[in-house]
């Protein structure tokens, strides 16, 4: 499965294009190929600004971007890596606040891939490469990395001197990846995706956790003792509980905090991992009236995100348009106590990638769906339709199948209750794309 990517610059494109030619890992593993071509650069992932590293199975976007509003809040200037992108490569790199320009990116990507035309990396060590290289060239007080796929073998993780590492919610994902067979790893699943994810974890650097199942608190306890890390864990070291304000306490002292602008229960907790991930470090000051406005203030796209006007949600009218790109049983599971607070069922609209668990999404959400119509996404390794659609009906959910996103609104136009887009993140991408709702 490749990251597909495009452009309506042609010098980008043009560096895309060699992008989306390189080879796949292949099962390789390891951080050899982003070191050599790191070291081919310069190593600047060693001159960047203090760094925050976020894993996480689910949230760590939303954590990031708290951290981004956070630290902006207070007048700092952030540098962000994300993944994946959404709609525009572009939004995987934000310097000092902004997106990376396209005549920047044109140059780092050319720059980065000149380099390491023999090193073998793949499409996200070279994306990785680029935006270390941009980070230490642009002056900023900050930077969020968000790790792209597990921890101990991501690109990202070359980082040597962190300000802090958190890890978010975990649970099932990308489970050929990280319960591939590792002898050096525990047995139990939630435990192997826990040792991955901890895999982060730096000599003296402070690594802030969620609150996990005993299986995994123990796996990351134990990395954490063994790379001699301070480990702060919710309900050891931290605690947060929402109701109508966050009530956060550590070892500074007690915050109420407002509740995010973000919708979802859940993000009250992404919200208060990266409050203390922000605590739990001295290299960078944040207020805490700062932090409570970084929470109010913080934005992140496709995650239970009600579509404005445009031209898919004309094509929808009048009912309103609901989109979300989870995509793990644990997502579906924050989707349905969403959906649970609706006043009505929603009709569904889903694809998801073959390697996805269908019927795991499907059936937290499936009490909640008047209707499922799946689709397809173009350039992608999807579930086949009639798959995905008998799954739903398995789940007792009325369900079809529609050759595209806008055959499939047409359909459902007219029927009672909003519209839930769902399943996969590149079906998001393709929906904000096609209501002219760019991620900015």
């Amino acid at each position: 499965m490749r990251d597909f990517a495009v452009s309506d610059d042609p010098r980008v494109q043009a560096q895309l294009d060699r992008l989306e030619a390189l080879s796949l890992p292949q099962g390789r593993l390891g951080l050899d190929a982003i070191r050599a071509l790191l070291d081919r650069l310069g190593n600047p992932h060693q001159s960047m600004p203090p760094v925050f590293h976020i894993a996480g199975t689910n949230g760590k976007g939303s954590t990031s971007a708290f951290l981004r509003f956070m630290l902006e809040a207070d007048g700092k200037k952030v540098h962000q890596f994300t993944s994946p992108h959404l709609v525009r490569y572009n939004e995987r790199i934000r310097l000092a606040g902004e997106l990376i320009s396209d005549a920047e990116l044109a140059g780092l990507l050319a720059e980065v891939l000149d380099a390491g035309e023999d090193v073998g990396a793949s499409f996200f060590e070279v994306t990785t490469a680029a935006a270390f290289l941009a980070f230490s060239r642009t002056p900023a007080d900050a930077c969020v990395i968000e790790v792209g796929l597990g921890g101990r073998f991501d690109a990202s993780n070359v980082l040597e001197h962190p300000a802090a590492c958190g890890i978010a919610t975990l649970g099932m994902d990308h489970e050929r990846f990280l319960l591939a067979p590792d002898d050096s790893a525990p047995a139990h699943p939630i435990a192997r995706i826990a040792f991955e994810k901890a895999g982060i974890a730096k000599p003296g650097v402070p690594l802030v956790t969620q609150a996990y199942a005993p299986q995994a608190e123990d796996a990351i306890a134990a990395i954490a003792a063994t790379r001699g890390c301070p480990l702060h864990r919710r309900g050891h070291d931290w605690h947060a509980a929402a109701g109508d304000a966050i009530q956060y306490r550590d070892r500074h002292g007690e915050l109420i905090l407002p509740l995010p602008a973000l919708p979802g229960a859940h993000q009250a907790d992404n919200a208060a991992l990266a409050v203390a991930m922000l605590r739990h470090q001295d290299r960078i000051s944040v207020s805490d009236a700062k932090m409570a406005q970084g929470i109010r203030d913080a934005r992140w796209p496709a995650r239970l995100q009600w579509l404005s006007q445009g031209p898919l949600t004309a094509l929808a009218a009048p009912a309103p348009l609901l989109l979300d790109g989870g995509h793990n049983p644990d997502a579906a599971r924050v989707l349905a106590a969403y959906l649970a607070g609706l006043d009505c069922p929603v009709n569904a609209v889903c694809a998801m990638l073959d390697n996805k668990d269908a019927r795991g999404f499907l059936g937290p959400i499936a009490p909640f769906l008047a209707s499922l119509t799946a689709v397809p996404i173009a350039g992608h390794a999807c579930h086949p339709l009639e798959l995905l659609a008998g799954v739903a009906g398995e789940l007792g959910t009325a369900s079809g199948t529609a050759p595209s996103l806008e055959d499939a609104l047409e359909r459902i136009r007219g029927t009672d209750g909003p519209i839930l887009i769902c399943g996969s993140l590149y079906l998001a991408g393709m929906v904000l794309r096609a209501n002219r709702e760019l991620p900015d």
